[in-house]
């Protein structure tokens, strides 16, 4: 062996998609963003994406947790956590007392929701106040179409979906910006300063209705228009969860269309791969296999729909109590602890129009697969599980074995970037656990942008977790 053969074979090199692309590759990675794009399109919010994901489970032969006294291996079940996050099980031949292989993704996304109470009345418009969820760029949120996505619960019990400015010839809303000509003071202010989010008022409506009696006239055709379609009044908004977000379908992007581009890409691009790889196992998994879809990870994983709420703990002791006759705390934590995931969640491709902010040596590429992140964090991997060294050799000797282009990554420099995802929960349980996911560009924007590969890479690198549990 000369030199030059014993450096390539000592050195790591991470390959771009380009080096293997062949027809076969490129009609697979685009026949899958086909499903992919329409998923996105018809999931904006997460209560859409778990009424999706659980249509498309039943159609794929899986049954409710709850309806089921008895489990065995091959049964494929699901349960759904408040209509906002949804976990499905495909029960693999092991002992379940050997652990559970668990993909986890969220599926929440930065928005902007209603206050409690929204509507009010200004120079003859009607307007709809907001309160951003997760973290947001503000200035992307102005002068862009806006479709409204939600439910609102009403006193009686019952509830009523709304969805409006997705169909053709459907209506629109907008946040007003201010015009250049008047932008000078503005324009000298810091990002951080020069938008203030308590005026993020959504333009509602312009035309007035009723006699001299009514002092708000536009702000009352407006209540009526909503009372006439969905036989809300405005108390009603107190207990609703309405989202505004861009309206419009998920595109591709380029000439070549070799990129997709679409709202809440973070992290529907992993939850949708994470599905998808459960569904196309051919055979019983050797392990339980789980794709588990949680709620509020942008704003910190609480509540009773986040990862740190008992809700998977619950659900995978009915599934053990299902199987072996019983399930009580020793055994939960002693499947846990046997237990691994992949923590499904997107990271920051490299940008050349900013490449001050990323460390190129240790960034992720657009074009070079699923991204592997050892851990994520900020100032000191503050917030970060930090996977064991142990498994992230199984993770990469899986995905080696499996043909699955993959790449490491961080989220740009020391001290500049970083961020956390739902693994640091997850490892508080007991579990293995490495963050895994797909390489965004212009993460948290309105239009966020892939790589089709890349997404692809992403669907194989989660259903080769799933199909090799040694």
């Amino acid at each position: 062996m000369n030199d030059k053969e014993l450096f390539e074979k000592l050195s790591y090199t991470v390959k771009h998609v380009n080096t293997v692309l062949d027809e076969a590759l490129k009609a697979a990675a685009f026949e899958y963003c086909e499903g992919y794009k329409d998923y996105i399109t018809k999931a904006k919010t997460e209560r859409e994406a778990v009424t999706l994901t659980e249509k498309i489970a039943q159609e794929n032969g899986f049954t409710a947790l709850c309806d089921m006294s008895v489990l065995k291996p091959g049964d494929k079940v699901y349960s759904i956590n408040g209509g906002k996050g949804i976990m499905l099980a495909i029960i693999g031949k092991e002992d379940i007392l050997e652990g559970v292989n668990i993909v986890g993704a969220h599926l929440d996304a930065p928005r902007l929701d209603l206050k409690p109470r929204p509507l009010f009345e200004d120079s003859d418009m009607a307007w709809l106040k907001t309160q951003y969820y997760g973290g947001i760029r503000k200035y992307q949120w102005l002068a862009l179409p806006l479709a409204m996505h939600g439910v609102i619960c009403k006193t009686d019990g019952t509830s009523v979906d709304i969805c409006i400015g997705e169909e053709a010839g459907e209506p629109v809303f907008t946040i007003t910006d201010l015009l250049p000509h008047l932008a000078q003071e503005q324009s000298q202010k810091t990002l951080s300063n020069a938008f203030n989010a308590d005026n993020f008022h959504i333009l509602m409506g312009g035309l007035p209705k009723g006699d001299d009696e009514i002092k708000e006239k536009v702000k009352f055709n407006v209540l009526s228009m909503l009372y006439e379609k969905y036989g809300i009044t405005e108390e009603d908004f107190t207990s609703a969860e309405i989202e505004f977000v861009p309206a419009g379908a998920a595109r591709d992007v380029g000439l070549d269309r070799a990129l997709v581009g679409g709202y809440a890409q973070d992290d529907r691009v992993c939850s949708y791969a994470a599905l998808k790889a459960l569904l196309d196992m051919q055979q019983v998994p050797e392990k339980t296999a789980i794709c588990l879809l949680v709620d509020k990870e942008e704003i910190g994983s609480m509540g009773r729909t986040g990862m740190k709420s008992r809700f998977f703990e619950l659900q995978l002791g009915d599934i053990t109590a299902k199987l072996i006759g019983g399930c009580n705390i020793d055994i939960l934590n002693k499947i846990l602890f046997a237990s691994e995931c992949l923590s499904a969640d997107v990271g920051a491709a490299y940008d050349p129009q900013y490449p001050e902010v990323f460390d190129r040596r240790n960034s992720a590429f657009a074009g070079k697969g699923v991204l592997l992140c050892k851990y994520t964090g900020g100032r000191g991997k503050s917030g970060s599980s930090d996977a064991s060294a142990e498994f992230t050799a199984k993770v990469r000797r899986i995905f080696n074995e499996n043909d699955v282009l993959w790449q490491n990554g961080e989220l740009g420099k020391v001290d500049v970037g970083g961020g956390g995802t739902i693994a640091q929960y997850v490892a508080n349980l007991g579990i293995n656990v490495i963050d895994c996911g797909t390489a965004l560009f212009c993460m948290h924007a309105p239009f966020e942008v892939a790589n089709k590969f890349d997404c692809y890479m992403t669907y194989k690198a989660y259903k080769a977790f799933f199909e090799n549990a040694k």
